[in-house]
């Protein structure tokens, strides 16, 4: 037995809205859901769990019949679906009155329901939103009904407002696998027991790290679950360190060559570190300009020696404002303004 736990697709969901390249994120999500689906195709599996957020928002009904069509060329494969707390299925939403495949078991109760694959010695649990957060534990107690065979609990949740898990606990109430949606990044929470997919590609610049889905299988009688990655593009963070000899030119120089090594159509939040010359201008725009770079965040300082500052500029304006700062023990932004203000001063 094979099976693919897939969550937060978020299908219509438009990442770094008003950057140059967030519409072409927003097909990207697509075409690797897409691909997901083709892969199953050519390599059937006998499962196809969703835990969730498969939309970004109330699907509309032309997405829920292209959706409904991937799953359609895949019909030896069961695919069970529940909707999350992105897409709860609230009192207008499409979710309620569509019809699904034949091959697709949509969850469409808040209340957790069993049924038994027909063609396998499986029974899946699952429950789906119905409203956009659902802050008790529904699955507290919650244990596999009576029956020979593996059984597997699909849900969504994981924090106060979004279904509070207690996984040991669940796991230790019987439950073979737990197939888990909400959390962005991949988390193996108990080895081959309990795992939260991941969304299958990043939606924003704190989802750094692979992404993909979780495969499991049946191995000697025995389940067996790996990550497998799919993402088009990921999140990274360049740093670069500043000297006293560094220039615009330079930086945009190591920046290019970073950008091309680790992948020119990955997206980059670039961080300047270090100690700088006080005459180093730098010009933030120029270095985003360089790549699919979402921000420059300047953490380098100019290289003043304040305590002969202080000694050269005693008793002028300057001279004050250094002994203002002079002994304390400064926050990053009390230490940013003191920078600044000197450079102002200096001219």
């Amino acid at each position: 037995m094979r099976f693919i736990h897939l969550a937060d697709v978020h299908l219509g969901a438009i990442p770094d809205k008003g950057c140059a390249w967030s519409s072409k994120r927003q097909e990207e999500i697509w075409e690797t859901f897409r691909k997901i689906i083709e892969g199953i195709r050519k390599n059937p599996v006998d499962m196809l769990l969703i835990a969730g957020d498969l939309f970004h928002r109330q699907p509309l009904l032309r997405e829920l019949k292209e959706v409904n069509y991937l799953f359609s060329t895949i019909p030896d494969t069961r695919v069970y679906l529940i909707a999350g707390n992105h897409d709860y299925i609230r009192k207008d939403s499409r979710y309620r009155d569509f019809q699904w495949s034949e091959n697709v078991l949509f969850f469409r109760s808040e209340s957790v329901r069993c049924v038994k694959d027909p063609l396998l010695d499986v029974y899946i649990y699952g429950f789906s939103y119905r409203h956009r957060e659902i802050r008790e534990n529904v699955l507290e107690g919650l244990q596999p009904d009576e029956g020979e065979g593996m059984h597997i609990l699909l849900a969504h949740g994981g924090d106060d407002t979004h279904v509070p898990l207690d996984v040991k606990a669940l796991s230790a109430a019987g439950f073979d696998y737990i197939a888990l949606g909400h959390i962005h990044k991949p988390d193996i929470l108990l080895k081959n027991r309990a795992a939260f997919s991941g969304a299958p590609e990043p939606l924003d610049h704190t989802e750094t790290g692979p992404h993909g889905y979780i495969e499991g299988k049946t191995v000697n009688g025995r389940l067996k679950i790996s990550f497998v990655p799919a993402a088009m593009r990921s999140y990274e963070t360049i740093t670069l360190l500043l000297d006293e000899e560094s220039t615009q030119g330079s930086l945009e120089e190591e920046l290019k060559d970073r950008i091309l090594k680790n992948g020119a159509d990955n997206l980059y939040q670039v961080l300047l570190e270090g100690t700088r010359s006080p005459d180093l201008m730098l010009i933030p725009e120029k270095l985003r300009m360089l790549g699919n770079v979402l921000d420059v965040t300047d953490h380098s300082r100019p290289a003043y020696d304040l305590e002969v500052l202080r000694r050269q500029y005693h008793g002028t304006l300057a001279g004050d404002y250094l002994d203002y700062f002079a002994d304390r023990d400064l926050s990053p932004v009390e230490e940013k303004a003191l920078y600044y203000g000197i450079q102002a001063l200096l001219g």
